[in-house]
């Protein structure tokens, strides 16, 4: 059964919001449509964003705690970051583990560090499910992992005012 479609949510502006977007390139055409749909979403936000690439999923939250990191150091730190990339079901367990540890890694690390993450990495059994969820046509699971990251954002920034 096809997931139903729907229409994104209309993204608030969140100005001056910067947002790191990791992306994984182990499917570089996938990953091209994933980071289209999060640059739009970021785009109509009015968020600035900065991509940093990497080879697979599993470095993905690495790279967000390097990232950001330094830019706190540099006191630039990012409001949030968008985590984009794809693992497509093979014939072993390694599926299981990275479809597993990413996930579990990225949830980890925002709680540990109050970072907001929109989690866009793909799990899915074959590459037609994957075309399916990235383009902006169909499930935009780009789209969606930016304006998770914005949502987020926005209730941080809120609560910080009270």
């Amino acid at each position: 059964m096809a997931a139903p479609k729907r229409k994104p949510s209309k993204p608030k502006k969140i100005e001056g919001a910067r947002i790191l977007v990791v992306e994984a390139r182990f499917y570089n055409d996938i990953a091209d449509a994933l980071l289209a749909g999060a640059g739009k979403a970021l785009d109509a936000a009015g968020a600035s964003w900065d991509i940093v690439t990497v080879p697979g999923s599993l470095e993905i939250v690495p790279a967000i705690a390097i990232v950001t990191e330094a830019a706190a150091k540099k006191k630039k730190p990012y409001d949030g970051v968008v985590a984009l990339g794809c693992v497509i079901q093979g014939e072993t367990f390694h599926f299981d583990i990275v479809a597993m540890q990413s996930a579990r890694a990225l949830l980890d690390y925002s709680v540990a560090h109050h970072l907001p993450i929109g989690n866009g990495i793909l799990t899915v059994d074959t590459e037609a499910q994957a075309w399916a969820r990235a383009r902006l046509t169909e499930q935009d699971k780009g789209g969606d992992a930016a304006r998770a990251a914005l949502a987020l954002v926005e209730i941080k920034r809120r609560v910080a005012q009270r």
